[in-house]
């Protein structure tokens, strides 16, 4: 995976390396994928300490624009925090970064890739559609095995929910 290009996208991706984790959490940020309750930091480091996960990143002319979390979970294959810079969007970079963590899951043997989104954000559906994705009928469930870390309560998260 290390520098491969993707095409069409004008996109070098790999995988997000030490001096990468500021400015990929900063693009997190910006496309408002993080939550008070969870920190983008820790995900990193989880995601690049298991070896069924990565942390992929794009780059155009040298600047990060894109972003995906990839990992197993030993039945299917799911990905977090793909993220497009907003300056950026419309020239294939979401899609190219997708693919290159669909290869990434393959490789590892899955055969079905989930991702979550909310139901609110319609343009991420819009963007999930066009790459063949459906909508599956299930209720998602979770419950928290650790306190959220928050400052206050109105910065706890919802319901439990992470």
């Amino acid at each position: 995976m290390t520098g491969q290009e993707a095409p069409l996208s004008g996109l070098d991706i790999e995988p997000i390396a030490d001096p990468d984790v500021d400015a990929v959490v900063a693009l997190w940020r910006a496309c408002g994928l993080t939550r008070p309750w969870n920190d983008p930091y820790a995900d990193i480091a989880l995601a690049r300490r298991t070896a069924s996960a990565t942390v992929l990143v794009g780059r155009a002319d040298g600047e990060i624009t894109a972003t995906a979390m990839a990992g197993s979970d030993g039945h299917r294959g799911w990905v977090y925090y793909v993220a497009a810079a907003p300056d950026a969007r419309g020239r294939g970079h979401g899609r190219a970064i997708m693919r290159t963590a669909e290869a990434f899951l393959r490789a590892q043997g899955v055969q079905k890739v989930e991702l979550l989104v909310r139901a609110d954000n319609l343009s991420a559906r819009d963007f999930y559609d066009r790459l063949g994705y459906v909508t599956e009928e299930v209720t998602v469930m979770s419950r928290p095995l650790v306190d959220a870390p928050h400052s206050d309560a109105e910065e706890a998260a919802p319901n439990g929910r992470f």
